[in-house]
């Protein structure tokens, strides 16, 4: 890692693979949430790795409390190599947000962010001062507010009007015992794609569309489990010529575990289909 030219302390490198890529055969919005993560991970942080070592902290987990992730562009094709930049925005008593952007030669491709919490089965822990140290070292300025946390009216199952049903699978379950925030992203697309198939349909024959949201602003606000059933409900907050903007929430029975917002291609979407899900305040 090292400095780079985009304003940002830490940048990574790193390879498409083929499970990055989308329909249409470049990076998914998903696709560049997993680098984002990649370089997040392999973010060093001297003074606190020496404290866990030296069991001055712990044990805990980290918690992902929100992220956002937005494709700009169509890029990263199997083999090419993308830079991931990397600072921390701001730091709180039990938290740090993460501030990235994806560059792919000379253009920004990509950008996205994280909070995290540390926590043990109490809670969430106060950040150590060695933590708070390095984590100084890479700081952003502060651009302003995060980002708001999802009304009350968003936790209500009446706020949705179409409803897509999954069941947890093993292999999203990771270290910490529940289905993986990335796998959770994931299944905002496979709601957004439910949506659209049940409104535009295919006849039966011919591709489903390829609709999926180019950019996600996801909470989490409680476990999701295997094995477990639940439902992503979904709601269209505004709609123009070109992009939809939907309202999702993963449910299980009436607790809403986690929410959206997202931005995608509007495609063959009628009028009519938007209408009947939309938002009525």
């Amino acid at each position: 890692m090292s400095s780079n030219d985009h304003g940002f302390p830490t940048q990574i490198d790193l390879r498409v693979r083929q499970a990055d890529l989308g329909r249409d055969g470049s990076a998914s919005t998903i696709g560049m949430a997993r680098w984002l993560e990649d370089a997040r991970i392999r973010l060093r942080l001297p003074r606190f790795e020496r404290l866990m070592t030296t069991g001055g902290f712990g044990p805990y987990t980290i918690l992902l409390v929100g992220q956002h992730v937005s494709r700009h562009v169509k890029a990263g094709f199997t083999g090419a190599r993308v830079q991931v930049h990397t600072g921390i925005r701001r730091v709180g008593r039990s938290s740090f947000t993460f501030e990235q952007v994806i560059v792919a030669g000379e253009e920004q491709v990509g950008s996205g962010g994280a909070t995290v919490v540390l926590a043990n089965s109490s809670g969430p822990l106060q950040l150590p001062e060695e933590l708070i140290a390095d984590l100084a070292e890479l700081q952003l300025p502060d651009t302003g507010p995060s980002a708001a946390r999802p009304g009350p009216q968003r936790l209500q199952r009446d706020h949705y009007s179409y409803w897509a049903p999954l069941r947890s699978r093993i292999g999203d379950v990771d270290s910490n015992q529940h289905v993986n925030f990335v796998a959770l992203a994931t299944w905002y697309d496979e709601a957004v794609a439910a949506f659209t198939l049940h409104s535009i349909g295919t006849g039966g024959a011919g591709p489903v569309p390829d609709l999926p949201p180019q950019s996600y602003e996801i909470h989490y606000l409680g476990e999701v489990t295997y094995p477990g059933d639940y439902e992503i409900g979904l709601a269209v907050r505004t709609a123009d010529a070109d992009s939809v903007h939907y309202e999702m929430g993963i449910f299980r029975n009436d607790t809403c575990l986690g929410v959206a917002n997202a931005v995608g291609p509007r495609g063959d979407l009628t009028d009519e289909a938007l209408k009947a899900v939309q938002v009525v305040d």
